[in-house]
């Protein structure tokens, strides 16, 4: 598991001062603030400047250089601790083996991808799950399982 956990990439440039567009930005408004320490492109980068830009995305710039593209992330060990034991971050999904509420075994989560409506758990096996109540039963972390609802994924 890596040391780093994925919140942006760099986007567009916005205005003349350096600063760009944050794409695929995290919801934790913090990790973008002023003074805060980045990694972009694996190397430490402090944020010089913060404010929202069109449609509510971040625009930061950051005291050094970074090529558009580049990822941005933090240290995991720098993330808060979550309240209760039914909480999660996305990216502790990642690696989890599905299972429907029968046993059956779908395969183990590849990647989660970001869609308008809800995230989408997609499976080493092809299949993609809505990361939705209805669908998503149990996220067990410690027992490094995901229970689904039956009828979400096409059957064998």
């Amino acid at each position: 598991m890596s040391e780093f956990v994925r919140i942006g990439r760099v986007g567009k440039p916005h205005g003349l001062d350096g600063g760009f567009f944050v794409e695929g930005a995290s919801e934790r408004e913090d990790v973008f603030a002023e003074g805060a320490t980045l990694y972009a492109g694996g190397e430490p980068a402090a944020v010089v400047g913060s404010r929202r830009g069109s449609g509510g995305r971040p625009v930061i710039r950051l005291d050094r250089h970074v090529e558009r593209g580049a990822e941005l992330a933090v240290a995991r060990a720098t993330l808060p601790p979550l309240d209760g034991e039914d909480e999660f971050y996305v990216f502790q999904l990642v690696g989890l083996g599905v299972e429907e509420e029968s046993g059956r075994q779908l395969g183990r989560v590849r990647e989660v991808l970001e869609y308008p409506g809800n995230d989408v758990l997609e499976l080493d096996s092809g299949a993609s799950l809505p990361l939705v109540e209805a669908c998503v039963r149990k996220v067990d972390l410690a027992g490094g399982r995901i229970v689904v609802a039956a009828g979400f994924a096409d059957p064998e």
